[in-house]
């Protein structure tokens, strides 16, 4: 087994608060609202502490028919959070899990920039390749800014 490590960043115009209660504390309301061209819905399994289950089911149509997060924790006076990949989504049989920490911090603008810390944990001697890690990253980046829109379309919403 190997492990690579990959951060990264991603902007957004929505206040850091906002976006740590819409994917931390509010995801199972939140995700499905806000793609519900992707997200059919979100099973909690467990109390929400560490160890518990979060399992995200897609709609039909979809390379992925579902995939389990292990909630490794979250600290709301920091806005950090983690948690791992454990099983379905991109997996396959080459990782064994894919384990994210995450942050929101405030920028200048009034928006925040989530600061992301990937570790894939390859199975064997299989080796992730750069192309592979940038495609993953992406498919993130679109359940990230389809909840950023929905937080500016609804400024009700997580506060």
């Amino acid at each position: 087994m190997g492990v690579v490590t990959y951060e990264f960043e991603v902007t957004s115009l929505v206040a850091p608060t906002r976006l740590f209660k819409a994917f931390v504390l509010e995801g199972a309301k939140v995700y499905p609202k806000a793609a519900p061209h992707a997200i059919k819905s979100v099973e909690l399994e467990g109390d929400g502490k560490p160890g518990s289950i979060v399992k995200i089911n897609f709609v039909e149509g979809l390379p992925f028919q579902y995939m389990k997060h292990m909630i490794g924790g979250h600290d709301e006076s920091n806005l950090s959070y983690s948690y791992s990949l454990i099983e379905g989504g991109p997996l396959g049989d080459k990782l064994e899990k894919i384990s994210y920490e995450n942050q929101f911090v405030a920028d200048a603008s009034g928006g925040s920039v989530c600061k992301s810390s990937i570790k894939f944990y390859t199975i064997g001697d299989y080796v992730i390749t750069e192309d592979e890690i940038k495609a993953l990253i992406q498919r993130s980046e679109v359940v990230y800014k389809a909840i950023e829109a929905y937080l500016l379309a609804n400024t009700d919403a997580c506060n």
